[in-house]
């Protein structure tokens, strides 16, 4: 990518404020996979930024986000990234907040937008049912209009870090008589409203990042609902495009090559390198050269919003590549390091296990484990493949 002398001017400015604002106790935490103080360390980045006036880089100046283009979005997110700094909370700034400031009304414009920019309110996400994940349109959580409120009732799975959340932007069937598309509607719920109940899922690597949401009953005044009622399934589709951009992860996936090859450069106890050996060198040629690709892709997408054209099958091919290759990083990571792969917070989990503490394994295991998700949420890869060959094929 070619800058023009003011994009590197902001590159450098956007460095230099990482190197003096970031905590040295939060960057070593993100580095070492620490989600010990998970919320307190994303809380804390989000003040931070807000005070520098960059809480929003994605959002327009008039709604308080930074105005930045897109190309500036994408160098902020990427040296984010390569230094080590925590993910902004996606659920506010790049879901609910594009739909409030796209479809809601100017009381909840003002009511809720500045409390995400801020990061006093933390909010999470309502979509996925038992039963209903990529056919999301036919969820059952009713919502049931009685004068000024919604009654709602229900169930929701894999919502991410909910045990945190303040709000939670749900999809609710309030029409059950037509298509299931069109009776579905885009509701703000308080998650401190009596009725709603929040019960861990433990996952593979043993961390509790999900959660069932259960509603019983639960009163929802009439005046958080987005938009029109039964028209929740076009402000969906509008949040999971932002969604789907950006799981591609530009700036992670190159982070975690750096480590891949940190780990591969490494001397070990026999006295050689990994990368010194072909096969696993070409292994790590393979899929730096998919993630140059990847993100060439990514910046035709910018391009060509720059230039106002409506996105097409490009987002679905970020989330589909993006994905595949962290996961492959990941694969990679467990394989250069071996038994030290299985050193959880620099312990061992087998008993007499030394290796190069060089190394620095940084829960490996937990990490490879952990991504075998995300070619699954945001909408299944096999899902974007459906979508790629109607816009494409139309078929």
């Amino acid at each position: 990518m070619n800058l023009t002398q003011s994009e590197q001017a902001f590159l450098t400015d956007i460095r230099q404020f990482l190197a003096d604002k970031l905590p040295a106790d939060i960057r070593q935490r993100v580095a070492a996979r620490d989600d010990s103080q998970l919320k307190e360390d994303i809380v804390a980045w989000q003040g931070i930024l807000h005070a520098q006036g960059w809480g929003a880089p994605a959002w327009p100046a008039e709604f308080g986000g930074t105005g930045w283009s897109k190309v500036q979005q994408y160098l902020f997110d990427t040296e984010c990234a390569l230094a080590d700094a925590p993910l902004q909370l996606a659920f506010g700034l790049k879901m609910v907040g594009p739909v409030i400031m796209r479809f809601g009304t100017p009381e909840q414009q003002q009511r809720f937008l500045p409390r995400i920019l801020s990061g006093e309110d933390w909010w999470c996400q309502g979509y996925s049912e038992p039963g209903s994940g990529s056919d999301l349109a036919s969820l059952k959580t009713q919502a049931v209009r009685e004068g000024d409120e919604y009654v709602v009732s229900g169930q929701k799975v894999w919502n991410t870090l909910g045990q945190h959340a303040d709000w939670i932007f749900c999809l609710v069937r309030t029409d059950s008589s037509g298509k299931p598309q069109r009776g579905i509607s885009f509701l703000l719920i308080d998650m401190r409203s009596p009725g709603i109940t929040v019960r861990p899922t433990r996952l593979l690597d043993g961390g509790h990042e999900v959660n069932e949401v259960w509603f019983d009953e639960v009163r929802v005044p009439a005046e958080n609902l987005i938009g029109e009622e039964n028209h929740g399934w076009t402000y969906a589709k509008f949040l999971l495009g932002h969604e789907r951009t950006n799981i591609a992860g530009i700036g992670a996936n190159q982070r975690e090559l750096q480590r891949l090859k940190e780990f591969a450069r490494a001397q070990r106890n026999d006295g050689g390198r990994l990368i010194d050996d072909p096969v696993f060198a070409a292994k790590i040629a393979q899929v730096e050269i998919e993630l140059m690709a990847l993100e060439i892709t990514n910046l035709r997408v910018i391009e060509a919003d720059e230039r106002k054209q409506a996105p097409g099958p490009e987002a679905s091919i970020l989330k589909i590549k993006g994905t595949e290759i962290m996961q492959r990083l990941s694969e990679l990571q467990v394989e250069a390091l071996g038994p030290a792969a299985l050193l959880s917070n620099g312990e061992s989990r087998i008993a007499g296990l030394q290796p190069d503490p060089s190394l620095q394994p940084a829960n490996t295991t937990d990490f490879y484990l952990n991504q075998r998700k995300v070619s699954i949420y945001g909408g299944s890869n096999e899902i974007q493949r459906n979508i790629i060959a109607q816009m494409i094929l139309q078929i």
